[in-house]
């Protein structure tokens, strides 16, 4: 009986560490597929981040540069003045 005693033991110390090692792998590989997913997304924010400055100084460059358009509307207005001048001028010279 002894002997049946410690073989049963036995058997149930090997399902049990089976139970945990199954587990260990099984958690291991979900870890392996999280980290394969998540290196992808890290290196391309870490390239994106690298861009974002040289981006933001073309985009500050742009308002330098075209500043002055918003006195467009002004030339505008005084290129008309002008022009209806000279028409004035044309016509009362007879041309």
């Amino acid at each position: 009986m002894a002997v049946v005693s410690s073989t049963l033991v036995a058997a149930a110390a090997n399902t049990s560490t089976t139970g945990w090692v199954v587990g260990y792998v099984i958690t291991i590989v979900v870890v392996l597929v999280v980290v394969a997913l998540v290196v992808p997304i890290l290196l391309l924010a870490h390239r994106i981040g690298k861009q974002a400055g040289a981006i933001d100084e073309s985009l500050r460059l742009s308002v330098t540069n075209t500043a002055g358009l918003a006195g467009l509307r002004t030339t505008i207005d005084h290129a008309g003045a002008i022009t209806a001048g000279l028409k004035r001028g044309r016509e009362r010279l007879g041309g």
